[in-house]
């Protein structure tokens, strides 16, 4: 295998400068709704028009400006709004399901949270607080490891084993707690029961003493979106209440995808 040369100081400060400045194009063209001219865009961001043009031509190749040849101008372009997109679905996906998360922390009696996968992670969006004094307390951004976690698994439950074993791999055998599965048979056991009853469980493995109940939501190609999960102390969360939890979490789940126009998968396998 050959070796990744190692880039300098120098063309790495060169890449997050030409990163920084094609950033300062997008912005200046989604500010003007007509469209700019390359030596208006060049004056706007104090750039040298032959720069501007480079950025313009690398931007335009990945769909990020387009340029209208009977005006001369530039405009944003088509993947601006693939882009823009997906934060409003990130955004609808919070708005939507919170009452669902609101019901289910009525029903569960404990806390709600709902989370999303960034690479190796889990990232909280939101959670809904129980009104228990001891409670499982995640503010939105705090980040789990997909593989330690029951928001995490729901969604490692839907990928491949190939893909299962690179992530483990990249991950490391660094464990949270002595419960945390790092090894691959251990976790292709665990990842077959959640697509056999379609909800995680994350039984003190990232955080001791705690305890969490997950299911998926799903998308229009039946892809997982997000997670919903229940999180408690183990004190509450007992051995007889997570299959009723569990049950609970998945009806939850199946109504917030139907919500987002979603389809569930038709089978567990």
């Amino acid at each position: 295998m050959n070796a990744i040369p190692k880039r300098s100081d120098s063309e790495r400060s060169g890449q997050i400068q030409s990163v920084a400045r094609a950033i300062s194009v997008l912005n200046a063209l989604a500010a003007d709704e007509d469209g700019m001219t390359l030596t208006q865009i060049a004056h706007t961001v104090t750039l040298p028009p032959s720069t501007v043009h480079r950025l313009l031509t690398t931007l335009q190749q990945e769909r990020y400006v387009r340029f209208d040849t009977e005006r001369g101008a530039w405009q944003i372009g088509v993947q601006c709004f693939a882009v823009g997109n997906a934060f409003l679905r990130t955004r609808d996906l919070v708005a939507i399901t919170r009452p669902y998360m609101r019901r289910l922390m009525e029903e569960s009696g404990e806390t709600v949270n709902l989370a999303v996968r960034d690479h190796d992670e889990m990232v909280y969006l939101a959670q809904v607080e129980c009104r228990e004094m001891m409670r499982a307390f995640a503010k939105p951004g705090a980040r789990v490891p997909i593989a330690g976690s029951a928001v995490g698994k729901t969604l490692l439950a839907r990928l491949r084993t190939d893909d299962v074993s690179k992530l483990l791999t990249r991950i490391g055998s660094e464990h949270k707690t002595r419960r945390t599965i790092d090894a691959l048979p251990r976790m292709e056991q665990e990842l077959a029961r959640v697509r056999e009853v379609e909800y995680a469980i994350d039984n003190e493995e990232h955080s001791v003493g705690l305890r969490c109940v997950a299911s998926a939501v799903f998308g229009h190609h039946s892809e997982p979106l997000a997670a919903i999960s229940i999180s408690g102390p183990t004190a509450r969360i007992t051995d007889e209440r997570i299959d009723k939890l569990g049950k609970i979490v998945c009806s939850v789940a199946r109504e917030a995808t139907a919500a987002l126009g979603g389809i569930w998968p038709q089978t567990n396998a």
